[in-house]
């Protein structure tokens, strides 16, 4: 695990919102690598080894929900933590319990949601196999 409490790879095609959440996880002890999209993340999580990924929806090219299922597809990343950090909206959590995304964060956050919902999923210790999850957790409200 790098940094204090591990690596985040954070891909979102707003810089702003990027480097947003590249600092606040920076100033609570994570290590972050960002990608603009969800095809550059497939090419950097070989690379970079994350703890978590957090995911936006909406994006160009691969979306979030895409690349959540692409993750989760490919054994060597099946296991690792997502979230998504995005509006929230009903059909974008229903389409990504599916994709197997483990959280939702409603955007605009409260930081202080982040990091609690990013060290979580760093910390969990046993992750249950895909399949046999009761369900994603969600921080923030389902409209946003």
């Amino acid at each position: 695990m790098s940094g204090a409490y591990g690596r985040v790879l954070v891909v979102d095609d707003n810089k702003v919102i990027r480097q947003l959440i590249r600092v606040n996880l920076e100033l609570e002890g994570f290590e972050v690598v960002t990608a603009a999209d969800g095809v550059e993340c497939l090419d950097l999580v070989h690379e970079v080894c994350p703890d978590v990924i957090t995911l936006d929806v909406v994006m160009p090219g691969l979306d979030g929900i895409q690349t959540a299922a692409r993750l989760r597809a490919d054994p060597r990343t099946g296991h690792l933590p997502v979230a998504v950090i995005s509006a929230c909206t009903p059909h974008e959590v229903e389409s990504g319990v599916t994709a197997g995304v483990d959280a939702f964060l409603a955007k605009p956050f409260e930081p202080s949601e982040l990091v609690r919902m990013v060290r979580r999923l760093a910390h969990c210790e046993e992750r249950a196999p895909f399949r046999g999850r009761r369900g994603a957790d969600t921080a923030g409200s389902a409209a946003g």
